[in-house]
C-alpha cells in the first residue's frame, strides 16, 4: 500500500534566507488532495497584544503553479462534442 500523504506537509528551515522578508522555514502541505507551498515566520507577540512576549509562526500558503494556472487548471479538456445529439 502507497503512503497516502493528504491532509498532511512539513516544514524545514529556509536555507537560502537572503532578507528578513523572506520565511524562516518553508515546505509543501496538502489539503484535501490540492498541493500548496508553505511558508512560516517566526514572529513575537507585541507589547499589550494577547500573544506578548509569546514566539509564534505566522503562516501562508500558495497553491502550487503546476496545478492550476492563473486560468485555471493546466491541463486540457477534449472538447469535441460533435457527436453528442443535443
Amino acid at each position: 500500500m502507497a503512503y497516502d500523504n493528504t491532509n498532511s506537509g512539513m516544514l524545514a528551515r529556509n536555507k537560502r534566507k537572503e532578507k528578513d522578508t523572506h520565511p524562516d522555514f518553508s515546505g509543501t502541505i496538502n489539503a484535501d488532495g490540492v498541493d500548496y507551498w508553505m511558508s512560516a515566520w517566526v514572529n513575537e507577540g507585541k507589547p499589550g497584544s494577547k500573544m506578548e512576549g509569546q514566539k509564534y509562526f505566522s503562516i501562508k500558503i500558495n497553491r502550487k503553479e503546476s496545478q492550476i494556472g492563473a486560468s485555471g487548471p493546466s491541463h486540457v479538456i477534449n472538447s469535441d462534442f460533435d457527436d453528442i445529439p443535443f
